[in-house]
C-alpha cells in the first residue's frame, strides 16, 4: 500500500476500467448512450479515463452542469428540480439538453431553451420505483419528481423532445426491470413513440457481477426501435462500482466490551450516505479477530462498522474500506473540522499519484 499520509480517497483505474469495458460493451450492442450522473461521482481527476467509455455527463445543478461541460465535454445534460432565474441563461450556455422537472418550470424557461436551439425534455414519474428506502423514492407519496399526468406531457408535445424517466435505485435484478419497463410500455408507450429520446435514468445495477448484461443490452434495443427513440442511460454508482476505496490508520484501540479501533476518518464526514441510509462500510472480513471501525468525530454514532481481521489492531495499522467511491467524495464536509481525505489515484502500472489534498486553508475558505 501506498505511504501516502491517511486518510484518502483511493480510484484504481485497472477496476474502473471492468465497468468501464462492461459500460462500452452495453453501448455496442444496445445502441444505448451512457452519461456518467455526476451526483454520484464528480472527480473530475478521472474523466480523461473515463471519457472514451462514454458519452457524456448529467446532473442534478448547474454546478455539476457546468464541471461535466468543461472537464468531461461530449453530451452533456442539464437536469434540475428547479432551475432559478438567476442561473438559466448560464445553465443553458453548458447544455446540450435541458430537462425540466415540471411543467411549471417549462412554462417559465422553454421560451429560452427554444431560442437557444437547446432540446428540452420532461422528468415523466411512472408513480412506482425499485428503490427500499423512502428516503430516496421518487415515487413516494406526493413526489415532487416530475409528471406523470399523460393529458399533462401530452399537451406539451410541442416543446419538448424527449423524456427521463428515474425510477431505478441499485436494482440488480433484471426480471423486476424488464417488468417494469413493460409497464412503461403499456403506461405510456403511445407518448414515448412521439418523442425523438428517452432516458431511463440511473440506478441499474448492470456491472455487477453475474447481472446479465447481453439481456439488458437486448431488452434497451428493442425498446429504442419499438419507440423510435434514442435511449439513454445515466449510470452513477454502476460506473464506479468497486473502483475506490478510502485508506484510514488507526489512532487509537478501546476495549470496552468490544475491541474498538479509532481512526483518522469520519463516516459522517467521509462517507455520509451510508449514515443517513443505515448502511455498513465494507469493511475487511478476513481472520479470527472482530473489531468495532470507529471515526474520529465527537458523534456517538460515528462508526463505520465491524471488520475481522488477522491479528488484533495496534495503533498505526491501515486499513482499507472498499467500494468508497458513490455518493461519498461529492458528500463529504468538514464536521467537526475533520480533515477531508485526500484524493489519489493508482494507475494500471500499479502506480499511486496524490491528485489533491485539502487543508486548513479549504476549511477555512468553505465558512467565513
Amino acid at each position: 500500500m501506498s505511504d501516502l499520509q491517511t486518510p484518502y480517497y483511493l480510484i484504481d483505474l485497472a477496476k474502473l476500467r471492468t465497468n468501464m469495458e462492461r459500460i462500452r460493451y452495453l453501448r455496442e450492442r444496445s445502441g444505448a448512450k451512457c452519461l456518467l450522473a455526476l451526483k454520484c461521482f464528480a472527480t473530475w481527476s478521472a474523466f480523461d479515463f473515463m471519457r472514451e467509455f462514454m458519452d457524456g455527463t448529467t446532473s442534478s445543478s448547474l454546478f455539476e452542469l457546468r464541471l461535466g461541460h468543461e472537464e468531461f465535454g461530449k453530451e452533456t445534460h442539464a437536469y434540475s428540480v428547479a432551475w432559478a432565474d438567476h442561473e438559466i441563461d448560464e445553465a443553458l450556455g453548458y447544455a446540450d439538453k435541458i430537462i425540466f422537472n415540471s411543467l411549471g418550470q417549462l412554462d417559465r424557461y422553454g421560451a429560452r431553451a427554444k431560442e437557444r436551439g437547446i432540446a428540452m425534455g420532461l422528468r415523466l414519474n411512472p408513480r412506482f420505483s425499485t428503490s427500499g428506502f423512502d428516503l430516496a423514492d421518487p415515487a413516494r407519496p406526493f413526489s415532487r419528481l416530475g409528471e406523470w399526468d399523460l393529458n399533462r406531457l401530452e399537451a406539451a408535445l410541442d416543446r419538448i423532445s424527449g423524456v427521463m424517466i428515474h425510477y431505478n435505485c441499485e436494482n440488480a435484478d433484471f426480471e423486476l426491470f424488464d417488468a417494469q419497463l413493460n409497464r412503461i410500455e403499456a403506461e405510456f408507450g403511445g407518448f414515448l413513440e412521439k418523442l425523438d429520446w428517452v432516458s431511463l435514468g440511473g440506478g441499474i445495477h448492470f456491472t455487477g457481477e453475474g447481472y446479465p448484461l447481453d439481456r439488458l443490452a437486448d431488452r434497451l434495443k428493442a425498446f429504442s426501435a419499438k419507440f423510435g427513440v434514442q435511449v439513454f442511460l445515466e449510470p452513477g454508482e454502476a460506473s464506479i462500482t468497486r473502483s475506490t476505496s478510502l485508506e484510514v490508520t488507526v489512532l487509537d484501540t478501546i476495549h470496552h466490551g468490544k475491541d474498538v479501533a479509532i481512526v483518522d476518518s469520519s463516516i459522517e464526514a467521509h462517507m455520509l450516505d451510508l449514515l443517513i441510509y443505515r448502511e455498513t462500510a465494507k469493511l475487511p472480513q478476513e481472520g479470527e479477530h472482530p473489531w468495532q471501525i470507529a471515526g474520529k468525530t465527537c458523534l456517538a454514532g460515528d462508526i463505520f462498522g465491524e471488520g475481522c481481521f488477522p491479528q488484533p489492531l495496534q495503533v498505526g495499522d491501515r486499513i482499507s474500506i472498499a467500494d468508497a467511491g458513490g455518493y461519498t467524495m461529492v458528500k463529504k464536509n468538514w464536521f467537526n473540522g475533520v480533515p477531508m481525505p485526500a484524493i489519489a489515484i493508482k494507475a494500471e502500472d500499479g502506480t499511486i499519484r496524490e491528485v489533491r489534498r485539502f487543508t486548513y486553508d479549504d476549511y477555512k475558505a468553505s465558512l467565513s
